[in-house]
């Protein structure tokens, strides 16, 4: 998630306790942990509040919203195989008027 390796995570916490100074390091670090167990806390209860709502039988990836991609989208059509294009209606065989008969007329068309 923050992409921080071994060494980093040493140089930030001896920035730290330069920064905040070795008397009120024990007290951050007990607000740091209180804060992880609420955000675990809070997730824990989220889950089970969802699963108990939505119920078990959620396929969670038709919900997953990057499905809807554009780029996914296009990339889907163009792999997919050639299918047979639908038969073109033909019109029905035209009957030729009487000599002197108006051709016929929709107003609404119009």
């Amino acid at each position: 998630m923050f992409s921080i390796n071994g060494g980093e995570l040493i140089v930030l916490l001896l920035i730290a306790v330069i920064v905040i100074g070795p008397e009120r390091l024990p007290e951050y670090s007990r607000q740091l942990r209180a804060w992880i167990i609420k955000g675990r806390d809070l997730l824990r209860d989220g889950r089970e509040t969802l699963e108990r709502e939505v119920g078990g039988d959620v396929d969670w990836e038709k919900l997953d919203p990057r499905q809807y991609d554009p780029r996914t989208i296009v990339r889907e059509a163009l792999y997919e195989p050639a299918s047979k294009p639908a038969p073109v209606a033909r019109p029905a065989a035209s009957v030729p008027l009487a000599a002197g008969t108006p051709a016929p007329f929709d107003e609404d068309a119009t």
